[in-house]
């Protein structure tokens, strides 16, 4: 792991948290992208869900607390950090990440779509493709187990992607790119959520004010139900922080 030296790294609930801008973070990935050495680099855009869901899953806290990078993805982890650390930490959403290398590097990022249904990152690829101009390495759908991981690595090693957005849901995504980063070998290894989905159209991104004020995921939830058992977590998430908090005293 190379965690980035230029600026602070946080703990909340004993996971990392990088103090980053959206426009630092998009320029260190850029000269992750530009070494000549490909060194890996997995990165991580921290949510309430991913800390409520990781303290039932070891592998998922060992893959988030070695990854390279870890940004603040919802205002929930601004709040956080805020009560339990007193600092105030920028936002760095996954999308916008994605959004920001695509646009930089346009052509001269080659990518590998790897997550959502069959079928979705083709259409995600070529969405990419057409608007930013990114060079498309690879698709792969995310529905396959464990049992097929070596091959999914493998197949991603063998494309030269300087880029993976691996959108397989929390935990899955994280820990695959972890546990297999030495053999991906891919300077850029996102776990990107909804993110195939919004670039294929076949889930929308949340209006621009609610990403300004960092309140997408009220919408999100509000208007999708296959989202409502999320809502429990955001809830567990606000207890934690107020469990903690008064803990501290």
């Amino acid at each position: 792991m190379t965690s980035p030296s230029f600026h602070d790294r946080l703990r909340l609930f004993d996971l990392p948290l990088d103090v980053i801008t959206l426009p630092a973070t998009l320029d260190l990935l850029g000269g992750w992208l530009a070494d000549e050495a490909r060194a890996p680099h997995t990165v991580v855009t921290l949510n309430p869900e991913i800390i409520v869901q990781s303290r039932t899953h070891p592998e998922f806290v060992r893959a988030v607390q070695d990854a390279d990078l870890v940004t603040a993805d919802g205002v929930g982890i601004v709040y956080a950090a805020r009560q339990l650390r007193g600092e105030e930490v920028p936002r760095a959403p996954g999308f916008d990440i994605v959004k920001g290398l695509m646009q930089r590097h346009g052509a001269d990022l080659s990518v590998f779509f790897l997550g959502a249904k069959p079928g979705v990152a083709e259409v995600a690829a070529q969405n990419a493709a057409r608007e930013y101009g990114v060079t498309v390495a690879g698709v792969h759908h995310g529905y396959f187990g464990p049992e097929d991981d070596e091959r999914v690595a493998r197949l991603v090693a063998a494309s030269g992607a300087g880029l993976l957005l691996t959108a397989m849901g929390a935990g899955r995504q994280e820990v695959f790119n972890q546990q297999w980063r030495g053999v991906l070998g891919v300077p850029v290894m996102i776990g990107c959520g909804g993110v195939i989905d919004v670039l294929a159209g076949t889930a929308d991104l949340a209006p621009a004010w609610t990403r300004r004020m960092g309140v997408e995921w009220i919408w999100r939830v509000a208007g999708d139900r296959k989202r409502w058992n999320r809502a429990p977590r955001l809830l567990q998430f606000v207890q934690m922080v107020a469990a903690e908090k008064k803990r501290k005293g």
